[in-house]
């Protein structure tokens, strides 16, 4: 980001703290990922004791992320409330359809909006920024009809800026990876199990700790599909015999390397011709 840029940023950030102000008090929808980090960061120093974080603890969250997630908290002495949340009771999650974040995410915010209600009666609000307009994210229909607040998108900012001013502010989240729920490794359409998720989620812990730290197991049936950066190909067909015995004791039958690499959102309902361009 160039500096011109970085001053848009950075005007926009402003903006952010004005209206963070206004709400006088916020309870701040935090996963450790880079946008809700920096969202609570900014509102901590916007509103001081009149902000708080909310962690939702489920099985759509690896338990590496919970890790890191409840890390951050303590290293910059974040105020964070943990709540139990189980999105597999919900058949709509279960039977995974297309529309599956809409009910995950009305049940994780149903969640924080009566915790609120009980403890604390601020303005809820999260970290959508204006770059996810542009991806398949039903779970906005979600917030919106909870009265749920996106500062973030309000004034404008985009990821690219996000992790810019998250680095300006020493925030070790600024190159962190982008997140997403256990969920989205299973094709829409295929049921979800606890026992399922688990075993994406030790799947992904296995290629964590030999070293990618982007990594996506896709499941289809029996078929785990790695999808890795380009650049990490070559360290994994070197290591493939390790890898693929480790993910075979997990259960999958075929252990396979997605020659497209890595991609957010790969299972979304779009176009095969979409997923060239």
């Amino acid at each position: 980001m160039n500096n011109i840029q970085l001053e848009e940023a950075k005007k926009k950030e402003i903006l952010l703290i004005e209206r963070l102000k206004s709400f006088k008090k916020v309870l701040v929808a935090f996963s450790g990922g880079v946008d809700s980090t920096y969202l609570l960061a900014v509102a901590r120093e916007s509103l001081g004791d009149n902000c708080k974080g909310i962690f939702a603890r489920g099985p759509m969250i690896s338990s590496q992320e919970e890790k890191e997630a409840l890390a951050l908290v303590e290293r910059n002495n974040f105020q964070v409330q943990i709540i139990e949340v189980d999105v597999l009771n919900l058949p709509e999650f279960r039977n995974n359809p297309p529309n599956r974040c809409y009910f995950c995410k009305k049940k994780l915010f149903k969640a924080f909006i009566e915790y609120n209600q009980e403890e604390d009666n601020a303005t809820v609000i999260e970290g959508t920024n204006a770059s996810d307009v542009l991806d398949y994210r039903p779970g906005r229909i979600a917030l919106q009809e909870l009265g749920v607040i996106s500062p973030l998108h309000d004034v404008g900012l985009t990821k690219a800026e996000i992790r810019s001013l998250s680095h300006l502010r020493n925030l070790t989240t600024w190159n962190k990876p982008s997140m997403a729920c256990l969920a989205s490794r299973i094709p829409y359409g295929d049921s979800i199990s606890l026992e399922l998720l688990q075993r994406i989620g030790q799947a992904e812990a296995i290629l964590y700790e030999k070293g990618y730290i982007e990594s996506r197991v896709r499941v289809h049936g029996e078929i785990a599909r790695i999808e890795i950066p380009v650049s990490n190909f070559s360290k994994l067909i070197q290591e493939h015999t390790e890898i693929s015995a480790l993910l075979s004791e997990l259960g999958f039958k075929f252990v396979t390397l997605d020659l497209m690499g890595l991609r957010s959102g790969s299972l979304n309902p779009i176009s095969r011709e979409a997923l060239y361009e």
